[in-house]
């Protein structure tokens, strides 16, 4: 074994058992730091070797496979649901009926049921080969690409004593944490935010490019093992012996004897839950012994040795005083209702959600009105229901105002679209400030001030756009409120740091509409400078991997509004980068070339798009006349390759790219 062979393989081991025991075990022994420089290290290794990277290289976590469609799985054991009660009575007769049939004494077990979306994930030979959703029960998709991308599903398993061949079922899950910082992600990029936690983690799953899964915080709680051959006849004790081969098996799990027991773990869980960082809507009960779940056997529907106690969702009732609208960063209105205060889930609540016109028109909301408002699954309180035998019979419906708010502007509606804007983007306040406070973020150009500072330089007047930022003194800081010479000092060093932001960084900042971070990257590798940007066309757009018909829509739109084009030719007056630097060592050999990656390769498809972008080039999503050479691997879709003959594209292989670059 060559040195490169026998390190690849070491840093594989070790990377795995870091992951293990940071998403698993939750007991890190490096820093984030020192991972991620291990983890280029096998980068580089396995770009180098490709032939040598293991089917569980951690490299494979990050993604990069494209599913247009995901191809439908039939379950080897059928996904049944489980039947649901809210009803402590109509557990008891659950009970009842179990031991009419059983004559032995017998344990239960009792788990929290999580609210995400239910997986389940083929191990063979150790090794995860297939992962599908429930579906309809008898079949699923196949998300085996996106599932891989998160870090506490194992690549392979631990140990040597599992069965060759097992199902283990699990819900994937995204934390409260992750989720709130996800959604301010999708609000920062001028996306609709997620409703909850669950939505998020099923829309994840469900993407195309399991890159951008591998950026979800993304978990999974494992609680359920089918096959032949398991160490053990029973549920609790396969589960807990699951957890020697790397699985999260949650420690939210107990054996009760009896009903009295079940009821304890209900009534813990009813109040604890508000405290851990993920959702649940409930307690699963099931007979621990296999033997005797065979026994009790199944329904048409839902198995008889397992039962699903819902929690009630938390509602209470009080006043709606009023609606207010908030206006956010790309003008879009949100309705806020104005509340009574009323404790709710441990908080006191004075506002709710009502999320747009649609809604008030279906609730039917008048002031004066007593509401029903409930937590449940969502992190904002949101109104559910109007209590009519308390409504006053001169009461009427609240219409949706007409204009903005805050400057008075005439409100628009789009086709297809829920909410209403207010159009007058460069003039409005609120819209003016959240671009600002959108432009000095972290992951944006990481300017070291906070939105009352922005406010306060927007309020003076030194602040209107984002190119003003690189044109205020320290002098006018200090006009400000708690401002003194050191504080104004280092703000203003703060924003001359910031110049040195790469590109793409810049590209995010400007707060294009669905323009995100990873949108903004993809964008700049493309183009490589701002001046081709601003020119470029829809078509020309869309022929860059991952840009659709919207975001060529809103870049073009963008560009062509001069005051746009003005802040630009400020923001570079100002010395900041409008093109891309290199990335290690850019060479220049395919320089202005464009390539259509297709099919299957020896290594994977995004580190060939790397090496394409490392070497000068640029990759698009689709064939056109001006694409330079189509990239063809196994399995090349019949379609993309009689286009590419019609259009005189040379269609290269492997081995011929290798040759090119060298």
């Amino acid at each position: 074994m060559t040195d490169d062979h026998f390190r690849i393989n070491e840093l594989t081991n070790e990377l795995n058992e870091h992951n293990y025991r940071y998403y698993v075990l939750a007991q890190p022994v490096i820093s984030d730091y020192e991972f991620d420089i291990k983890l280029r290290e096998l980068q580089e290794l396995e770009l180098k070797h490709p032939d040598w990277a293991r089917a569980d290289s951690p490299t494979k976590r990050v993604g990069g496979e494209i599913n247009k469609d995901f191809k439908t799985v039939v379950h080897k054991y059928p996904m049944l649901s489980l039947g649901n009660t809210y009803s402590e009575g109509e557990l008891v007769d659950f009970d009842g009926r179990i031991r009419r049939l059983i004559s032995s004494d017998f344990d239960y077990v009792c788990e929290l049921k999580y609210d995400g979306l239910a997986i389940g994930l083929v191990y063979e030979n150790g090794f995860l080969v297939r992962a599908v959703t429930r579906g309809d029960g008898v079949r699923g998709d196949d998300v085996t690409a996106n599932v891989k991308t998160i870090k506490s599903i194992p690549l392979h398993l631990r140990g040597t004593d599992w069965p060759d061949s097992f199902e283990i079922r699990g819900e994937i899950v995204m934390t409260r944490s992750g989720f709130e910082t996800f959604n301010v992600g999708r609000i920062e990029a001028g996306e609709q935010p997620f409703a909850n936690p669950r939505n998020a983690a099923a829309g994840s799953i469900k993407l195309q490019n399991s890159a951008e899964v591998s950026k979800r915080p993304l978990d999974c709680f494992l609680y359920f093992i089918l096959g032949e051959n398991l160490p053990f006849n029973s549920h609790y004790e396969n589960l807990q012996k699951a957890k020697s081969w790397g699985f999260k098996i949650p420690d939210f799990m107990v054996k009760a004897s009896n009903m009295e027991e079940v009821f304890d773990f209900i009534n813990y869980w009813d109040i604890q839950r508000r405290d851990l960082d993920f959702d649940i809507d409930g307690v699963v009960i099931k007979v621990n012994d296999y033997k005797l779940q065979q026994e009790l056997g199944f329904t048409a529907k839902n198995p008889r040795w397992a039962i699903s106690y819902k929690f009630k969702a938390e509602r209470v009732e009080t006043m709606l005083e009023s609606i207010s609208y908030q206006v956010g960063r790309t003008g879009a209105l949100t309705p806020v209702a104005n509340l009574t205060p009323v404790l709710l889930a441990g908080t006191t609540v004075k506002r709710a959600s009502v999320h747009n016109a649609d809604i008030m028109a279906e609730l039917d909301l008048r002031l004066g009105d007593r509401v029903f408002v409930e937590k449940g699954g969502e992190i904002i309180p949101k109104i559910v229901g109007v209590n009519l035998d308390k409504r006053s019979v001169d009461s009427q419906p609240i219409r949706f105002i007409e204009k903005c708010p805050e400057c008075g502007t005439e409100l628009i509606r789009k086709e297809g679209e829920a909410n209403h804007y207010c159009p007058n983007e460069y003039h409005c306040p609120p819209q003016i400030k959240g671009r600002l406070e959108h432009f000095i973020g972290r992951k944006m150009m990481d300017i070291n001030a906070g939105e009352a500072t922005v406010a306060a330089l927007f309020d003076m007047g030194f602040v209107k756009d984002v190119a003003d930022f690189y044109y205020i003194t320290k002098e006018q800081v200090m006009q400000l409120d708690g401002f003194k010479e050191k504080s104004a000092t280092n703000l203003v060093e703060s924003i001359h740091k910031s110049k040195s932001r790469p590109f793409d960084k810049l590209l995010f900042s400007l707060g294009i509409r669905y323009v995100g971070e990873t949108v903004a990257r993809k964008l700049a590798q493309h183009f490589r400078m701002m001046d081709k940007l601003m020119v470029a066309t829809e078509s020309e757009l869309v022929e860059v991997e991952d840009i659709g018909e919207s975001i060529a829509k809103s870049v073009v739109a963008f560009f062509q509004d001069a005051s746009n084009v003005q802040m630009i030719d400020r923001l570079k007056a100002a010395g900041l980068k409008m093109e891309m630097e290199a990335e290690g060592e850019i060479i220049d050999k395919l320089f202005g070339k464009s390539f259509v990656v297709s099919g299957k390769f020896t290594i994977e498809r995004e580190k060939l798009k790397e090496l394409i972008i490392l070497n000068g080039g640029v990759n698009v999503s689709a064939i056109s006349s001006k694409t330079d050479f189509v990239l063809a691997g196994d399995n090349m879709g019949p379609a993309k390759l009689a286009k590419a003959e019609k259009l005189g594209i040379k269609i290269i292989s492997e081995e011929e790219f290798f040759q090119m670059i060298g």
